[in-house]
């Protein structure tokens, strides 16, 4: 809270301020009635507007103290989720997809909105539950130290039955166990809702609503537990530190005293209505200690996020690439090696026992303005080959190099200006279209949008839209088809004009129809840039200056079209099923009519 602290401490101030402030009016109000019970014909207007005048001053430095933290939370909730979106972008994407989008939102939504409710609420309260407290018994004093004694004792006791619930609570784990039942809750409701399709067609939701009501009862074991072991002392602590305790203890014995002719009338009151305010003012202490437990959890896991390592920079400015090559030199690649850490320039870390190696002494090299298809069967680790150039991952040992430069040697955004990308998993923005083209390029003008459009086989679509280009495409895209959302990103790609374009299934989800001016338009615009094009319709790769060709994680095949097929190995094999594959239709069978139900 650094960046905030000051400001933070301003509130609080300002809140200790109000706190005296509310004590100075119970002490005039005391004042007014002892002058009225003195004189009951004289109106005392001197003490009379100092009560009004402390009263509202009091109310204005509260809402001020309020307003202040307000603000203060506010910035920090800005603060923190943009360094924590920055770091995350800097983290390796295998470290990224390991956390989970789910826990990630939920650190940068709900745990950051549970430190902006503690520094928004909690401060100002406080601040007022220490100064307040103190205030009053400074006051008590000053009147009566017998009295004051009495006020102190009352919440004393609920202070030690609170820290004996608070020590049981802490040997449960109980806060922990509670935020816990309840994230399962809610992560069973958002699989049960976002899961709706699949839960029709093949369970009609008894296994994941099942799910969903095993959550609640465990959530409702955790309730039942906490509240059959703390329920007593929680409901007694705060009975004893609301007012009337308090109040009933100095009634009783500022009876006694008066009685007795030791204690003055006036006194008596004036510590009845400031001795009240003192066990009122303690309450807080109650909300504060599940506040700041509740805050320490989410600054825990903030922290956790904050503390995974980013992939290591170079040294500014890095090395320039002198050209659009790309070469890998003896890579090995296992995703579980690389969550954890990433290595800088000479590292050969090990692939980690329990994680199959996906690349495994990879060698070759895509000259500038070449085309490099990479094919083979699915998890042969072709995808991993295209996220290794940009260091999504570093390799486990090896090189990848990029214009004859270590890809760990490159500063990350000269790199990204180097590689252009289409995956097969599109992602569009909930933006226009034309924004999504944009993506990267946000001087680019209108003219330059739909001449990318056009070259991707995507403007009379969109020109089709209601709003043309201005159409918002929805949340990842959900407005438009799978064929539409994949020639966007092409148009996107062809918009950023970087030497080096990475094709991940480009053509996955192109139509017959299309799928030929989509080649021949990549074709064309992929002149003078290094292509390396990942496949699985082998039809798109039989002009490639080279294909490359994975099993298993190793390049078991590398040459042309022709020369691979001559071989007669796995590229040949990958053909020859590919041919079977496109032959394929229904069988021929009988079209028997059903019979006519008999009458």
């Amino acid at each position: 809270m650094d960046p905030v602290r000051g400001r933070i401490r301003f509130a609080m101030g300002l809140a200790c301020a109000s706190a005296a402030l509310s004590v100075l009016s119970l002490a005039l109000l005391a004042q007014v009635l002892h002058a009225l019970l003195a004189a009951p014909g004289q109106w005392p207007w001197p003490p009379m507007l100092a009560l009004l005048g402390s009263t509202v001053a009091a109310y204005v430095l509260r809402q001020a103290a309020f307003n202040q933290s307000h603000y203060a939370a506010f910035r920090l909730e800005v603060l923190l989720r943009s360094q924590l979106a920055a770091h995350v972008a800097r983290l390796p994407l295998g470290r990224v997809q390991a956390l989970g989008a789910g826990p990630l939102s939920k650190v940068m939504f709900d745990d950051v909105k549970a430190l902006h409710v503690f520094v928004a609420d909690s401060t100002p309260l406080y601040a007022r539950a220490y100064a307040a407290p103190l205030i009053t018994l400074a006051a008590l004093l000053w009147l009566d130290w017998r009295l004051a004694l009495a006020a102190l004792a009352v919440p004393a006791l609920g202070f030690a039955v609170m820290g004996l619930l608070m020590r049981k609570s802490s040997e449960l784990n109980m806060n922990e166990r509670y935020n816990a039942a309840r994230e399962q809750v809610a992560a069973s409701i958002v699989e049960f809702v976002q899961a709706m399709p699949v839960v029709r067609t093949f369970d009609s939701g008894s296994a994941s609503f099942g799910r969903y009501q095993a959550a609640l009862a465990a959530y409702l074991a955790v309730l039942k537990e906490w509240y059959a072991r703390l329920g007593f002392s929680a409901r007694f602590s705060m009975t004893v530190l609301s007012a009337l305790p308090t109040l009933a203890a100095l009634l009783w014995l500022g009876g006694w005293w008066l009685a007795a002719g030791k204690l003055a009338f006036s006194v008596w009151v004036a510590a009845l209505l400031i001795g009240a305010g003192m066990a009122e003012a303690m309450m807080p202490f109650m909300v504060l200690y599940h506040l700041i437990d509740a805050a320490k959890l989410s600054i825990h896991r903030i922290q956790q996020v904050l503390g995974e390592p980013p992939l290591p920079e170079p040294p500014a400015p890095g090395e320039q690439p002198q050209d659009a090559s790309v070469a890998f030199e003896n890579v090995s690649f296992s995703y579980g090696a690389s969550e954890g850490s990433a290595g800088d320039a000479g590292s050969t870390g090990g692939e980690g026992k329990d994680a199959a190696p996906a690349l495994q002494g990879v060698s070759f090299t895509a000259p500038a303005g070449s085309v490099t298809a990479l094919v083979g069967p699915s998890g042969a680790g072709k995808s991993t080959v295209a996220r290794l150039i940009p260091r999504f991952w570093d390799a486990s040992q090896g090189c990848v190099r990029v214009g004859g430069c270590d890809v760990r040697r490159i500063a990350s955004d000269t790199l990204m200006r180097q590689v252009a990308f289409v995956f097969q998993d599109t992602f569009l923005f909930a933006d226009t279209i034309a924004g999504n083209i944009r993506l990267g390029c946000p001087e680019a003008t209108q003219q330059d949008v739909e001449n990318a459009a056009r070259a991707a086989q995507a403007h009379e679509f969109i020109s089709e839209l209601p709003q043309g280009y201005d159409t918002l495409a929805g949340e990842r895209g959900v407005f438009l088809s799978g064929g539409q959302r994949q020639r966007i990103t092409i148009a996107r790609a062809i918009l950023q004009n970087r030497p080096i374009l990475v094709l991940d299934e480009a053509t996955a989800f192109a139509d017959p129809e299309n799928e030929a001016a989509l080649v021949a338009a990549l074709s064309e615009l992929m002149k003078g840039k290094t292509v390396l094009l990942v496949a699985h319709r082998l039809s798109t790769v039989e002009d490639a200056d080279q294909i490359l060709v994975f099993e298993q994680g190793r390049l078991a095949e590398q040459g042309r079209h022709e020369a691979l097929l001559a071989q007669g190995g796995v590229y040949a094999r990958l053909w020859q099923s590919w041919q079977q594959a496109r032959q394929w239709s229904l069988p021929a069978h009988e079209n028997t009519a059903c019979p006519a139900p008999q009458p």
